[in-house]
């Protein structure tokens, strides 16, 4: 079986999704967060005259995916930028629009593999939990200099961890001792912070404190309120969105913009549509798509996919 961290999620519903738009003609599809490359490659394969624009803010996952998508020689650009720089990522490659674009949310396999990322709390490493380590704060940083009350509401608004204020109280106190430069030694104060029951029923102590920093450090979900509409702006009449999300802040922000998207400025009561104030999107999927049981199991990571897609079918208001 394939290494866990080559299986990409949801990929036979992906190119499901995309096969009306790629199918038998030219095309460009933007991997907005390649990573280790694994949707891009498949649907390389299955459409034979599809162009590929592949975007990351990690280098280490730009290299690694160079590597798997070599093959497919020239039909693959490679842009290092955050996604939310998407438009002038094709501005820069002389595409005026795409006609597919692809998020892959969340932290990749390869980053929670690699100790010396800092993401994964099962594993004692250096506090960084940067998604491109060549620049920004690191996760120990925010532990180390922000103000109580900041970290009290990163850690209840990102990480939605009910014991912000309890486990902020050690931190803090912890802090002023020594500075915190690990993850093992936040995992074993979040152990003490936590109540026994809520570690019995609720998850790992980290999850949600590891979740809030890795956000903070990364601006995910600013980045990502920028990105949706920059991506839905350079999107083709005809062309297709699918977003995956792994957590609830992530999935909200993307229903949001494509909801949005799909509703029409007509005032209600007109017998006809306006001319321009028709719905700029038509939504695919019902709600959230969520992987099968299988799937679950052959890989964990699916466990908490969310996936959503539209089409455009109108021009940009």
């Amino acid at each position: 079986m394939t290494a866990p961290e080559h299986v990409p999620v949801l990929l036979d519903r992906i190119v499901e999704l995309f096969t009306p738009v790629f199918a038998d003609r030219d095309g460009v599809l933007v991997d907005a967060t390649v990573g280790l490359g694994g949707h891009s490659d498949a649907l390389l394969d299955a459409f034979p005259r599809l162009h590929l624009v592949a975007l990351d803010r990690d280098p280490a996952a730009l290299e690694k995916s160079g590597e798997r998508l070599a093959r497919h020689g020239d039909r693959v650009d490679f842009v290092h930028t955050v996604y939310d720089g998407l438009p002038e990522a094709l501005d820069g490659l002389g595409i005026a629009k795409a006609d597919g674009i692809l998020f892959d949310l969340g932290v990749s396999s390869m980053q929670l593999d690699r100790a010396e990322r800092g993401f994964a709390y099962s594993k004692d490493s250096p506090l960084d939990m940067r998604m491109d380590p060549t620049t920004g704060f690191t996760a120990a940083d925010v532990l180390n200099t922000y103000a109580p009350g900041e970290l009290i509401r990163i850690l209840r608004d990102y990480g939605e961890e009910r014991f912000a204020q309890r486990i902020v109280k050690s931190v803090v106190k912890a802090r002023e001792e020594e500075p915190f430069t690990t993850s093992g030694r936040l995992v074993e104060l979040l152990y003490d912070a936590v109540p026994a029951a809520t570690r019995r029923t609720g998850g790992h102590p980290a999850k949600r404190t590891f979740q809030a920093l890795r956000i903070e450090v990364n601006g995910e979900l600013e980045v990502l309120r920028r990105a949706m509409p920059a991506a839905l702006g350079a999107l083709k009449t005809g062309g297709r969105i699918v977003v995956e999300s792994y957590q609830s802040l992530e999935d909200r922000l993307v229903k949001q913009a494509l909801a949005e998207l799909a509703k029409s400025r007509t005032p209600e009561g007109l017998p006809v549509e306006l001319p321009g104030h028709g719905p700029e999107l038509k939504l695919l999927t019902r709600g959230a798509e969520k992987a099968g049981e299988e799937e679950i199991e052959r890989n964990p990571r699916a466990a908490s996919v969310r996936l959503r897609a539209a089409e455009r079918i109108g021009e940009p208001r």
